[in-house]
């Protein structure tokens, strides 16, 4: 990894602890990722020192994989953090990862349904009780041939503007080389790398305290993925979309604003 070994011990000194039986799920769900992924693939880390050691955080991706969250997730923990996803409610009915969801605290999105909105609800109170939450607001892996952002959801605005916390913009690339969902295609070998660029915290002060309209959302949410949008450009080396991608069946007025959620 990129990241000085010094920032790396450092942070393992102060991992951030799991509670009850919380200790037992994520010490398992160590032993079990951190191993896989490195089996898959190297991983090369900058900008590591943009996650708070302590403190809520918003941590904002690019989502490509359903690898994703198991790297993302891995690399956090790197950084001394537990991270708390946003992920699909489905999860829970797998036996024994259930467990493992709910010991180490993440949040179950259930999309069009009454509780849709509750995701929102436990993410807000997991920042307020100092947490790290990681989203991804294209709310499901991207649909964009090239891997480029789609039109993102504002649920990401609705918790960056309700909290005065680190709102951490990061790019991840590689994880697609591995697992390719929609071409059904997942090659181990040769071993890839997934790469990481963590952006420097984003300064929303302009609109935090002002009314959060449809419009103020919309900005925020775009500025916040433009820059996600950049930093992936440069891990891939390449001149990023001016525009998101926007499947056609999806091209309806203000169509990031029928899904607040950044699910996994």
């Amino acid at each position: 990894m990129a990241e000085p070994r010094s920032l790396r011990r450092e942070r393992r000194q102060r991992i951030e602890k799991a509670q009850g039986m919380g200790k037992f799920w994520l010490g398992l769900a160590r032993a079990v990722f951190y191993p896989l992924t490195a089996a898959l693939a190297r991983t090369e880390v900058r900008g590591m020192h943009h996650v708070p050691a302590d403190g809520p955080a918003l941590v904002v991706l690019n989502h490509v994989s359903h690898l994703d969250p198991v790297f993302d997730a891995v690399t956090v923990h790197r950084a001394g953090r537990v991270p708390r996803f946003l992920a699909k409610h489905t999860l829970w009915n797998v036996p024994g990862f259930r467990n493992v969801l709910v010991g180490t605290e993440q949040i179950p999105v259930f999309r069009g349904t009454a509780d849709a909105r509750k995701s929102l609800q436990e993410a807000h109170a997991a920042l307020e009780r100092g947490k790290v939450i990681v989203i991804y607001p294209d709310g499901t892996i991207t649909k964009d041939p090239d891997g480029w952002p789609m039109t993102p959801k504002v649920g990401v605005a609705r918790l960056a503007l309700a909290h005065d916390v680190p709102v951490i913009p990061a790019a991840r690339w590689g994880t697609k080389d591995v697992y390719d969902h929609y071409a059904k295609r997942f090659r181990p070998f040769p071993r890839k790398t997934v790469r990481f660029h963590f952006g420097e915290p984003l300064d929303l002060s302009a609109y935090r305290g002002a009314e959060q309209d449809g419009q103020a959302l919309r900005e925020v949410t775009h500025l916040v993925m433009d820059r996600v949008k950049d930093l992936l450009g440069e891990v891939r080396g390449e001149q990023p979309p001016a525009e998101f991608y926007s499947p056609a069946r999806k091209k309806s007025a203000a169509p990031e604003e029928r899904d607040d959620d950044g699910a996994a």
